[in-house]
């Protein structure tokens, strides 16, 4: 069962959802560049990118995507742009809400074993001469996932560094090595989600990209 069957949230809806965080992603924009903070200008404007992503991989790729997926790729750069921000009374969430990091890089992790998902998933069932056993793609994800985390902390923690020398604001923020330690914990989590319910999931984008495989390669 879908996600979104289980919820029992229409179409629509989740189209308005998503039509929402872009709206207050654009504001969010807007303010960052009135405020002349490049902190919140990178954030929204990746942020308000990815939301339309969706849409740019339907219409020139004919790969197709749902009303709960685009939500759930939304809702993972909508909440990484919201915990930036600094609200009144309670600060960035980021720092201030103790599961706020957790939920985001689970989510964003789950994008990522989304990918690695339906890209694996295509070609095996493609190519005759490439064979990808359950147990063995669960793994794959599993690792592709956790590769790609560590590659993200360097990268947060590189920019630190810069943002250090140079006096300026980080666009990423590090909190120590026991953030980081938990930031993979709950990546692997993300992934073995989607290693779990990815078929029912992504089962649509897993035939169009056999079927453009099979366009391209024969």
């Amino acid at each position: 069962m879908r996600v979104r069957d289980a919820l029992h949230i229409s179409d629509r809806r989740q189209r308005q959802a998503t039509r929402g965080m872009q709206v207050f992603l654009a504001t969010m924009l807007l303010a960052g560049l009135a405020l002349r903070n490049g902190g919140v200008v990178v954030n929204a404007s990746i942020g308000l990118f990815v939301t339309f992503l969706p849409g740019i991989l339907e219409r020139d790729l004919g790969i197709p995507i749902d009303a709960g997926l685009a939500l759930w790729i939304s809702a993972a750069v909508f909440l990484h742009a919201l915990g930036t921000i600094t609200w009144p009374g309670i600060g960035k969430p980021y720092a201030s809400v103790w599961w706020w990091d957790h939920l985001t890089h689970a989510l964003s992790a789950s994008l990522v074993a989304g990918v690695g998902y339906a890209t694996t998933h295509a070609v095996d069932i493609h190519s005759d001469s490439v064979s990808f056993p359950p147990r063995f793609q669960f793994v794959f994800i599993l690792l592709f996932v956790l590769a790609f985390g560590v590659f993200w902390e360097v990268i947060e923690f590189m920019i630190g560094l810069a943002a250090d020398y140079t006096g300026t604001q980080g666009v990423l923020t590090q909190y120590g090595l026991g953030d980081s330690m938990l930031d993979l914990v709950f990546n692997t989590l993300g992934a073995m989600l989607v290693a779990a319910y990815g078929s029912a999931q992504l089962s649509e984008v897993v035939d169009a990209l056999t079927a453009r495989l099979a366009e391209t390669y024969g």
